[in-house]
C-alpha cells in the first residue's frame, strides 16, 4: 500500500512539475516575443480639399465601368467618359506625366524621376467595377451609380473597389504635381481596365509593355488588405494589414457523361447523380488547413500587440495551432486565410422534366494557399471524386499562387512607416490576400508586390465589399490621400 501511495504521489509530483515547466514555457514565449512594430515620430496631417475630393470621387462614379469578360466592349463608352473626366480633373498630374493607352483602355502613366539610376515604383488600380446583383437595386439606400454624397460618405459602385484608391493616388500626385514636386525616381500609375475578369487584357498587357521596354520595378502597390477595426478578437487597435502574398486562383470544369434516356426507365447511373455525388464528396473532404507561410508571420506580428488569451495562443502555436484552426473554420473569411477554398459555383445539367440528360456539367472555384497549385488541386479533386467517367477541365486564367514577398526590405520598412505615420493608432503587419488582384501580372517584373487598400473597415463594412450599399466615408478618403502622397515622398521623395 505504502508503494502504491509512493507512485501516485510520484505521479502528481510529475504532473504538477509538468505543468508548471509548460506554464513557464507559455509564459517565456509572451514576454520575449516584443513589438515589432516600427516606432515613428507624429508628422503633421496634410491639408486636403475633402469636399472637392469627394464631389470628384462622385462624379467617377456615375461611369458604369462593368467588365465583362465575354463582352470586352461592354463598357467601352463609360471608360472613355472616365477617362475624359480623369484628364480634366488632374490637370497639373498630366502635365508632369506622360500618359499611354494600353490594351486599348488600360491607362499607363510615367511620371520620370530626377535620379536614371533609381528602380522606378508602381502603383496600381483599376478602372472597372463589378454589376449590381439582380433583384437587389431596391435594398441601396442611395442609387448604386449615383454618386451620392450623403451623411458623410461618397455612396455607390467602385467607390471602394477601386475607384477611391485610384483616384486617391490621382489627387495626392494632382497636389504634389502643382507644389512642383518631382520624384526622384520614376514612379509608373497603371490603372488597369478588367481587374474584375482577370485583368488579361489590361494590367497583363501593361506589365508585358514595360517588361519589353526592360523595367524592373524596386515595389507594385495594389489594391489589397485593409485596416481592420474591431475584428480581430483580442486586438483593441485598428489591424493595417500588408498583403505580401496573394491565392492563386484555378477554375475546374468537371462534366460527367452518359447515354441520354426516358425518364420512365432511369438506369442506376445517371449524369446528374454522379455528378451530385462527387460535388458532395468535394465539399465533405476539403483540401487540409495550414498555419505557414504570410500567415505564421502575421500571427507572429499581431502576438505582442494582443491581450489576454489569445496573445498567449498566438505566440504558443506549437501547441494551439489545433485550436486555433478548429476556431478559423468556423467562418468563411477566417476559414478562408488558412485552406485552399472549394467553392461550387455553376450547375448545368438537363433541359426537360421527362429527359435524362447525357451530360451534367459542374464549376468549382479554389483558392489557393501558397504552397499549392492548380496540378496538386486537380490531383486531389481526382482522387476525391474517384470517378472516371467524370472529365476535369481547367479554366482559362487560371493562375497558381504569385511568390510571396519578403518582409526585410527597404521597400515595406517604408510602406509600413508610412501607414503608421497616417494611422498612428493602427498595427501593421503582413497578411494574406484571399482574393485576386491586378498584381499578380508583375510578378516578373519585381520581388516586391504588396496589396494594400488605406480603408477602415469594421465587420459591417465587409459585407458592402462586391455587396449593397458600397460606400466610403468623406473622413477616410482623405486619409487615403494623405497615405498615396506620404508614401511617394517617403519612397520617391
Amino acid at each position: 500500500m505504502r508503494r502504491l501511495l509512493k507512485i501516485i504521489r510520484n505521479l502528481v509530483l510529475l504532473i504538477v512539475a509538468g505543468i508548471v515547466v509548460l506554464a513557464g514555457v507559455l509564459a517565456f514565449n509572451v514576454v520575449a516575443r516584443g513589438s515589432r512594430q516600427v516606432q515613428v515620430a507624429a508628422i503633421p496631417r496634410a491639408d486636403v480639399d475633402k469636399q472637392g475630393a469627394a464631389q470628384r470621387l462622385s462624379e467617377a462614379i456615375r461611369f458604369q465601368t462593368i467588365s465583362n469578360f465575354l463582352n470586352p466592349e461592354q463598357d467601352a463608352d463609360a471608360l472613355r467618359g472616365l477617362q475624359a473626366h480623369i484628364a480634366a480633373s488632374f490637370p497639373a498630374f498630366h502635365a508632369a506625366a506622360r500618359r499611354e493607352v494600353i490594351g486599348t483602355y488600360s491607362l499607363l502613366y510615367t511620371w520620370e524621376g530626377s535620379d536614371p539610376k533609381a528602380q522606378p515604383i508602381a502603383l496600381l488600380a483599376h478602372q472597372d467595377v463589378v454589376p449590381i446583383a439582380p433583384g437587389t437595386e431596391k435594398d441601396w439606400q442611395q442609387k448604386p451609380f449615383d454618386g451620392a454624397v450623403a451623411d458623410g460618405f461618397i455612396w455607390g459602385r467602385g467607390s471602394w473597389d477601386d475607384k477611391g484608391n485610384l483616384y486617391a493616388m490621382l489627387e495626392a500626385a494632382e497636389q504634389m504635381a502643382k507644389n512642383d514636386f518631382r520624384p526622384k525616381r520614376t514612379i509608373y500609375f497603371a490603372f488597369g481596365h478588367d481587374e474584375e475578369v482577370a485583368g488579361t487584357r489590361g494590367a497583363k498587357a501593361i506589365a508585358a509593355a514595360l517588361a519589353a521596354r526592360g523595367v524592373k520595378l524596386d515595389f507594385v502597390l495594389d489594391e489589397g488588405l485593409l485596416i481592420t477595426e474591431g475584428i480581430m478578437k483580442g486586438l483593441d487597435k485598428p489591424a493595417a494589414l500588408i498583403g505580401v502574398a496573394e491565392k492563386g486562383y484555378s477554375t475546374l470544369v468537371l462534366t460527367a457523361r452518359t447515354a441520354p434516356g426516358h425518364s420512365s426507365m432511369p438506369p442506376r447511373e445517371t449524369a446528374i447523380g454522379m455528378m451530385s455525388a462527387a460535388l458532395v464528396r468535394l465539399e465533405d473532404h476539403r483540401l487540409p488547413a495550414h498555419v505557414r507561410g504570410a500567415v505564421a508571420e502575421m500571427f507572429d506580428t499581431l502576438a505582442p500587440e494582443m491581450s489576454g488569451f489569445n496573445r498567449v495562443v498566438l505566440s504558443n502555436l506549437w501547441l494551439f495551432k489545433p485550436l486555433l484552426l478548429r476556431e478559423f473554420e468556423k467562418s468563411g473569411p477566417t476559414e478562408a486565410m488558412v485552406r485552399t477554398t472549394t467553392a461550387l459555383t455553376i450547375f448545368n445539367a438537363g433541359d426537360k422534366d421527362n429527359v435524362l440528360p447525357g451530360n451534367a456539367e459542374a464549376t468549382v472555384n479554389f483558392r489557393l494557399l501558397p504552397g499549392d497549385t492548380e496540378a496538386s488541386v486537380t490531383d486531389h479533386v481526382r482522387s476525391t471524386i474517384a470517378n472516371h467517367k467524370i472529365s476535369i477541365a481547367a479554366f482559362p486564367g487560371n493562375t497558381d499562387p504569385p511568390p510571396v514577398t519578403g518582409t526585410a526590405s527597404k521597400s515595406y520598412s517604408a510602406l509600413t512607416r508610412s501607414i503608421r505615420e497616417v494611422y498612428p493608432d493602427a498595427i501593421v503587419a503582413p497578411g494574406l490576400m484571399i482574393a485576386a488582384t491586378d498584381s499578380r501580372h508583375y510578378a516578373g517584373l519585381t520581388d516586391n508586390i504588396f496589396r494594400f487598400s488605406p480603408v477602415r473597415a469594421n465587420s459591417d463594412d465587409l459585407k458592402r465589399f462586391h455587396g449593397t450599399n458600397e460606400r466610403l466615408s468623406i473622413e477616410g478618403y482623405a486619409d487615403m490621400i494623405r497615405f498615396y502622397r506620404r508614401l511617394i515622398e517617403n519612397t520617391a521623395g
